[in-house]
């Protein structure tokens, strides 16, 4: 399901920001304060009545009105004391305050253990600095973790410091790196399909499936018949392939390396685009397969 965004600022007339929503339409009070520290609830102008109202709020979720966020634009509300201060300093240095010149971001985290809650998360992640928020991504029917989750900081040297190490996070080494941005027309492409080297003829789909669940949602597993010694396993977020690739991993007492499904047409293009007189058709009877085995595992 794609992921829904709903439009958030300070004021009906300033520019909006965009706030992911959860799975099952509902926003994360933290999920705004992670924006708009301090926030403690949204309001909107309703167009039948012209007049605010408040987004209800339980337990920190807050809901649609009638089930659907729309396109309107939700004002932040802050406590009374907090919009006073603001009020009383001067504009840019209320903006330097919000946002920072260099302002951090929400971190993904990559390979955490089906039981790592969002207390454990944040039981680690205070040690390095304060912590605004932390959030383990589950499944919306069976509540189970999806095996990556995300955390933001206060401060952007504490980001910094934090990208530029492994954790390991109840008893396994997890990666924590700013999310993809989207991709341009001249940035790569994003890659959501690992290449599995190593493989025995013993080890089935559904046992790549099952091993490969814990780092992230598997959408696909192939394994080359007449066998090969390898396979491929598709993740439905490309953060996930991306943590993996260059790891050695144990799958029934054999170890498998794990590198980069780099799609084939690419390189076949490239190719022949330093040949005289080169046809588009000659690079297309060349790339019969999507990608392009790493040739350090063929």
């Amino acid at each position: 399901m794609a992921e829904l965004y709903i439009r958030v600022g300070e004021d009906e007339n300033e520019e909006p920001m965009e706030i992911p929503s959860e799975d099952d339409g509902t926003v994360l009070l933290s999920t705004v304060a992670a924006q708009f520290p301090g926030a403690c609830g949204l309001r909107y102008r309703s167009p039948a009545s012209q007049c605010m109202r408040g987004v209800r709020l339980v337990e920190g979720i807050l809901h649609a009105p009638e089930n659907d966020w729309g396109s309107l634009v939700y004002v932040v509300n802050y406590p009374k004391d907090n919009k006073r201060k603001m009020d009383e300093m001067d504009a840019a240095s209320a903006v330097k305050m919000k946002r920072g010149i260099d302002r951090t971001s929400d971190l993904i985290i990559l390979g955490l253990p089906w039981k790592t809650s969002e207390q454990d998360l944040k039981d680690y992640f205070v040690t390095f600095g304060e912590v605004i928020m932390v959030q383990v991504k589950r499944d919306v029917k069976t509540g189970n973790s999806k095996g990556f989750g995300f955390v933001r900081f206060t401060e952007y040297e504490t980001q910094s410091k934090v990208i530029s190490q492994r954790h390991m996070i109840d008893g396994r080494w997890c990666d924590c790196k700013l999310p993809n941005s989207k991709t341009g027309p001249d940035e790569p492409m994003r890659n959501c399909k690992i290449f599995v080297g190593r493989c025995t003829e013993d080890i089935t789909t559904d046992e790549l499936r099952q091993f490969f669940m814990q780092y992230g949602e598997v959408t696909d597993v192939f394994i080359p018949k007449p066998f090969r010694a390898f396979a491929f396993v598709t993740f439905s977020d490309d953060q996930v392939a991306s943590a993996l690739c260059g790891e050695d991993l144990i799958i029934k007492g054999v170890s498998v390396h794990i590198s980069n499904a780099e799609p084939k047409h690419n390189n076949i293009n490239q190719l022949f685009s330093n040949f005289p007189g080169r046809s588009p058709s000659l690079a297309a009877m060349f790339d019969q397969t999507q990608y392009r085995y790493p040739s350090s595992h063929v």
